[in-house]
């Protein structure tokens, strides 16, 4: 009896070393793919608050909720299993999936575009007469939920590529915990943008005259804080489309944009001395953008400008 309760308690210390080597493994993992995935998660929480701007107050933060429950859904219910089994029996189809997002990017943002610079604004606006509220927040929702989709099959993608080689499970515990830790930090700094005005208000209303001036000056930073999100949000759909367009196509063996891109990236950052990372950087992101814009031109013609010279109503 005792040598079977030795040889029992061999083997569980066997497999506590395992699991404990096997949870180092996920938590490096997912500090890997989270730092790797944070460029889109910037361009996730650039593009969101345009969704949520000018609703009145007390529907902003129910709206960041759904939007936030759609996004759980997403990355948890949608992509996680599909990564899943993409990655086990069709990896050569997460490429060509990842363009159609891409594409779909650019087409969103060569639209946002049109409309600043003031072509024909397409689908309801908050300028717009507003007939039915609860119909109207369930079509801006509906949008935000729609362009999270993709972001976040850019963000589990690069995970996904972070942890091939690890085991099924292993995957996705870390797609899972990537899923929802993003998911928390962007939706959670959205609803601190959203709320900026709101927490000034009330800092303005305090005795102090350090913590009135902060409160004034987050009510003044208020409006130019939400244009320049949505101008980067505009921004971030074209050259994350772009870029996703641009990496596919080398995948895929149209190599020469791609390597363009990097060519030029490479020349400013080895040339412009201590900003070259920076500079460098932008450089490749102006060009994936440029990528974009030309796609997403290309899109918006053939859904809007094509039917019309057709005859076709759309």
């Amino acid at each position: 009896m005792s040598v079977g309760l030795v040889a029992l308690l061999d083997d569980v210390a066997v497999i506590a070393r395992a699991a404990a080597a096997s949870l180092d493994d996920i938590g490096a993992g997912v500090a890997t793919a989270g730092a790797k995935a944070a460029g889109v998660v910037i361009d996730d929480a650039a593009v969101t608050p345009a969704y949520v701007t000018a609703f009145t107050p007390d529907r902003e933060l129910p709206v960041i909720a759904r939007i936030a429950r759609g996004s759980l859904f997403n990355k948890l219910v949608i992509l996680l299993p599909l990564a899943l089994l993409l990655s086990a029996f069709l990896p050569w189809a997460v490429t060509p999936l990842l363009m159609l997002g891409g594409l779909f990017l650019c087409y969103e943002g060569a639209e946002k575009l049109l409309e600043k610079l003031g072509g024909e604004e397409h689908g309801n606006t908050l300028e717009d007469p507003i007939t039915d509220l609860a119909s109207f927040e369930r079509e801006r929702v509906a949008g935000a939920v729609r362009t999270d989709l993709i972001l976040s099959a850019e963000i589990m993608a690069i995970a996904m590529a972070e942890v091939a080689r690890e085991t099924l499970w292993e995957r996705a515990v870390v797609l899972a915990i990537v899923g929802i830790g993003i998911t928390v930090m962007v939706y959670g700094a959205v609803g601190l943008i959203v709320k900026m005005d709101d927490i000034g208000l009330h800092l303005a209303k305090r005795r102090a005259r350090a913590t009135q001036a902060f409160g004034r000056g987050l009510v003044q930073a208020m409006p130019l804080l939400l244009s320049v999100l949505a101008t980067v949000g505009t921004a971030a759909m074209l050259w994350v489309g772009g870029g996703i367009l641009l990496h596919g196509g080398e995948v895929l063996g149209v190599a020469a944009p791609a390597h363009i891109q990097h060519g030029v990236a490479h020349a400013v950052e080895t040339t412009t001395g201590p900003l070259g990372g920076v500079l460098g950087w932008l450089a490749s992101a102006a060009l994936a953008a440029v990528a974009g814009i030309v796609a997403g031109f290309a899109v918006v013609g053939a859904v809007h400008w094509l039917p019309a010279r057709l005859g076709f109503k759309h």
